[in-house]
């Protein structure tokens, strides 16, 4: 029967002589909660853990596209497209994208994700040329005024290439690199870094009627299978960014439960970037119905999160929650 191995993780700086740092960050774990499809969950010491999965814990996380993952990144959110569910319109036209880029970089984004297509629930695919005469010339200006990593969100393997000869350097793909079988061989003949996102099938119908076995468990099967399909491709697994795609798929109680115990994809061994901001289930608990009055409850996400040891945030409001993380860590020691 399948173990999976949840560390449970603390931040005070008064831990235990025998703690074990969790993946050569900023947080420490002294025990682990032991979870499988048919028996209760049980506590062990990390101690206890089987040596292959300790290692798994412990290893600090490499650098990604220049990112220093031993303390939390910031990817700020850079769409160019007319219907994102928050700020679609917002930044279309270079100018305008360039513009908004700088100004995030200058509040603290370690990393500008640029899209050019919406994944939001009800969202209708754009065409290939079209994704990438929307995202490969501001890539392409970014780079030439820009240190900061880059990454492109896209689907499609067209786009990702058009991108990465733009400048980008790393490939978020929102569906776990399942949507075009091209894209998986070609960031792999590329050695690329990638972070590898879940989601439970298109954005057109993701949310109909989501439905899971059990969420956590089916997820970080689904991440790790891919993971795997990735390192057998080319990528590096020290190369590789896990997401498990809060809002893609999923109602408010699946939410919940993968916040609750996101801890748990640390044991793939990879970096976990994780994206809340401005999100309906936000809106839903917080009182929120439009997306611009959501930051309080994003930010709050935020942190929830790496206190649990999360590495990679990725915002739409970065001043808001780079003041808040500074905040946080000051704090928390």
């Amino acid at each position: 029967m399948k173990a999976y191995y949840r560390p449970i993780v603390q931040t005070d700086p008064s831990r235990p002589d025998h703690a074990l740092t969790l993946a050569g960050g900023w947080a420490w774990f002294s025990e682990v909660e032991v979870l499988s499809r048919h028996d209760a969950a049980q506590r062990i010491s990390a101690l206890d853990l089987p040596g292959e999965m300790r290692d798994r814990l412990t290893a600090p996380r490499s650098d990604i596209a220049r990112l220093d993952l031993s303390q939390p990144q910031i990817m700020g959110i850079l769409n160019v497209t007319p219907d994102s569910f928050s700020d679609g319109g917002e930044h279309q036209g270079l100018s305008e994208a360039v513009r908004h880029a700088h100004a995030m970089r200058d509040q603290g984004a370690d990393m500008i994700d640029v899209g050019g297509e919406s994944t939001r629930p009800g969202a209708e695919e754009v065409e290939r040329q079209a994704e990438i005469q929307r995202t490969a010339p501001v890539i392409k200006a970014l780079r030439e005024e820009m240190h900061v990593p880059i990454s492109i969100d896209t689907r499609k393997q067209v786009v990702a290439e058009a991108a990465i000869a733009a400048g980008a350097d790393l490939v978020n793909d929102v569906s776990g690199f399942t949507f075009d079988s091209d894209l998986l061989a070609y960031v792999g003949e590329q050695k690329l870094p990638v972070c590898v996102m879940h989601s439970l099938g298109d954005p057109t119908t993701m949310q109909d009627d989501p439905n899971y076995d059990a969420v956590l468990l089916d997820i970080f099967d689904f991440l790790e299978e891919q993971v795997e399909a990735l390192v057998v491709a080319g990528v590096a697994r020290d190369q590789i960014m896990v997401d498990p795609g809060i809002g893609f798929g999923k109602t408010v109680a699946h939410n919940l439960a993968l916040l609750k115990r996101i801890s748990l994809f640390h044991s793939l061994g990879c970096p976990i970037l994780l994206g809340v901001s401005r999100k309906k289930f936000i809106g839903t608990l917080g009182n929120a119905e439009e997306p611009r009055d959501r930051v309080a409850g994003s930010v709050a996400v935020a942190l929830a999160a790496v206190a649990q040891g999360i590495q990679v945030l990725r915002v739409h409001d970065v001043f808001e929650t780079r003041s808040a993380l500074n905040l946080w860590q000051a704090v928390s020691g």
